[in-house]
């Protein structure tokens, strides 16, 4: 029993002391006084002077107006007249309406709110203050201005005072000279100038359109990064990628996983998992799994290697490949350690690489090759050129060591010719139909009649050779300056001496299809990319600790009322519980107080 009544003792003395330490709304200057007890027990109205507004203070906040309703039994004051609050040096507000509860510490405003920071000044026509959590709040549309970073406005906004952050939701638009941002939900802080957008959001810029559904924006240094469905639209290229960073001073972008670089104005597209992109210099640089894909005459080229590159203007523009580069197209395909292409010019060149070491990913040290349909050329350089215009295929040449191998089509044999240079023309369908080799020709050519039969084997040298072609295969094979020759039947003809000197058949290494281009690649790993935190909703501005601390006040106005309270002024202007979980959406606008001056009482 003793202890019982100690427990109940130890409440009484809990609740008394927290009785104390709520202090009461202090006036420190009244101007006019008028006491009205008569109509609400402890209300007194003040109104400013000519000397001074009226100066009310509570822990640690000061606030002057030109008129004030204090209603002492309940630690309420209504403020009228060019409000003004501020709290340490962090809060500075003004208004023209402002009711504020000692109890509950919440405060409403009203009638041209704006509330400055040291980094920031936010405008809105309602606002709501809560100092316990150190956080207002603004549903009705409003303004924040960033002197460095620009203008954001919303539908929905919310800021966290201690740290420094604003979160804005619905309609957001962030205005700077340099660029505008428009997102759904936007987290900002005020003393670094980081921006986090969520949902689809742009950034526009004179140069570029940037895209995403998830990124992070620095207002300071105009860089950033997204991570979701990233997209950058520049004058002629559209650059995607699941992982962007982009930077607006440089005009520059960089990307990881899954990129594709759209070219709007050649019709071509560059492929990859890791990319960079420099749109003043007019360059793109990407690798892992590279690929670029140009349409030609409704067909697509097809080039892979370790490293591409493209530059240029886009009537100017140059396609590099390095290390094992291979091209790809129904009718021609090609290898070399590195391609160069002049889209002005309409040539292509198969280039090999030299100083390079044999244990080099992707180094082959073999001559570049050229296929085209039954054909395979080869040679230390080979260059092909088409009509820029047309796209079609005009020529190719071979340089040094150029090698020509057919099969026979019908039988085991290779019809070879070999010299130093050799010179292709191409017809409409972009076939081979003369080709000429140049200096110290050699050839095996295996002769056949109009039925197909094996008329004999001829081997021969010459100081050039001409070879007409017919769908693909030898229709007819001129020697020039003829030094030394022979046609052989086929069974005096020793098998041993039916291939010429470097005689190389590659066709395991011909790609047939997109797929086998990557047929030499090492294992891709991409990297796991970790990117922003989800978007993380704002709790309840009017959550359920508020509610309790509303409730219990308007309980201890009733209690201290001789007369039923019917509009409590605790929770006066604030949702109530059936409305506050809707807080975050669109509400209807809020009854705004119209106040009006009371006139002193005259003596």
């Amino acid at each position: 029993m003793k202890v019982k009544h100690i427990y109940t003792l130890l409440l009484f003395f809990s609740f008394a002391f927290a009785q104390a330490q709520q202090q009461q709304i202090e006036i420190k200057y009244s101007g006019f006084l008028e006491f009205k007890e008569e109509d609400t027990p402890g209300l007194k109205i003040m109104t400013r002077d000519d000397s001074s507004q009226i100066h009310i203070i509570h822990e640690g906040v000061d606030m002057w107006c030109d008129q004030a309703l204090l209603y002492s039994n309940d630690n309420f004051v209504e403020a009228y007249g060019n409000v003004k609050m501020i709290q340490g040096d962090s809060i500075n507000m003004t208004s023209k309406y402002v009711e504020y509860s000692g109890k509950t510490k919440l405060a409403f405003a009203s009638g041209d709110v704006i509330l400055k920071e040291p980094a920031s000044t936010l405008t809105t026509d309602t606002l709501y203050f809560d100092r316990a959590k150190q956080q207002s709040f603004y549903k009705s549309g409003g303004k924040v201005v960033r002197d460095s970073s620009g203008t954001i406005t919303s539908q929905i906004g919310r800021y966290y005072m201690n740290a420094k952050k604003y979160q804005f939701v619905k309609n957001v638009k962030l205005v700077n000279p340099d660029y505008t941002i428009d997102t759904e939900r936007l987290d900002f802080f005020t003393e670094t100038g980081h921006a986090f957008l969520y949902g689809p959001s742009t950034i526009v810029t004179e140069e570029s359109k940037i895209y995403c559904e998830k990124g992070f924006f620095n207002t300071e240094t105009k860089q950033g990064y997204a991570v979701k469905k990233s997209r950058i639209d520049y004058e002629n290229r559209i650059f995607e990628g699941d992982s962007m960073y982009f930077d607006n001073n440089r005009s520059f972008a960089s990307a990881t996983n899954n990129i594709k670089v759209t070219d709007t104005i050649n019709n071509s597209i560059v492929k990859g998992h890791y990319a960079e992109i420099y749109k003043l210099k007019d360059s793109v640089f990407i690798t892992k799994h590279a690929l670029a894909i140009s349409v030609q005459e409704n067909d697509s080229v097809y080039m892979h290697a370790d490293t591409l590159m493209v530059t240029g203007k886009a009537e100017k523009r140059i396609t590099r490949a390095y290390k094992n580069a291979k091209f790809f197209k129904t009718d021609m395909s090609g290898k070399a350690d590195s391609i160069h292409v002049n889209h002005q010019t309409g040539l292509t060149q198969l280039i090999n690489l030299t100083n390079v070491k044999l244990n080099e990913a992707f180094v082959t040290k073999r001559q570049p090759i050229l296929w085209n349909l039954g054909n395979q050329m080869t040679g230390d350089t080979i260059q092909i050129k088409s009509n820029p215009k047309t796209e079609k295929l005009d020529s190719l040449i071979v340089f040094d060591n150029a090698f020509i191998i057919s099969k026979d089509t019908l039988g085991a044999g290779y019809n070879q010719i070999v010299g130093k240079i050799l010179i292709g023309l191409f017809d409409e369908d972009n076939t081979l139909k003369q080709v000429d080799i140049n200096k110290n020709a050699e050839s095996i050519y295996f002769a056949r009649n109009e039925k197909n039969e094996l008329v004999g084997i001829d081997k021969s040298k010459s100081g050039s050779i001409m070879m007409l072609f017919s769908n693909g295969d030898i229709d007819e094979l001129r020697k020039i300056r003829q030094v030394d020759g022979k046609t052989y039947p086929e069974s005096e003809f020793p098998k041993n001496v039916r291939k010429l000197r470097g005689f190389n058949w590659r066709e395991e290494e011909r790609p047939k299809n997109v797929e086998d281009l990557f047929s030499d690649d090492p294992p891709l790993n991409l990297p796991i990319i970790k990117g922003l935190e989800d978007y993380v909703p704002q709790e309840d501005f009017f959550d359920d600790a508020m509610l309790e601390r509303m409730e219990k006040a308007d309980q201890s106005e009733a209690k201290k009322s001789k007369t039923p309270v019917t509009s409590p002024k605790a929770s006066r202007n604030l949702p109530k519980k059936n409305i506050a979980k809707r807080a975050m959406a669109p509400a209807p606008a809020v009854q705004k107080a119209k106040p009006q001056l009371i006139e002193p009482k005259k003596d």
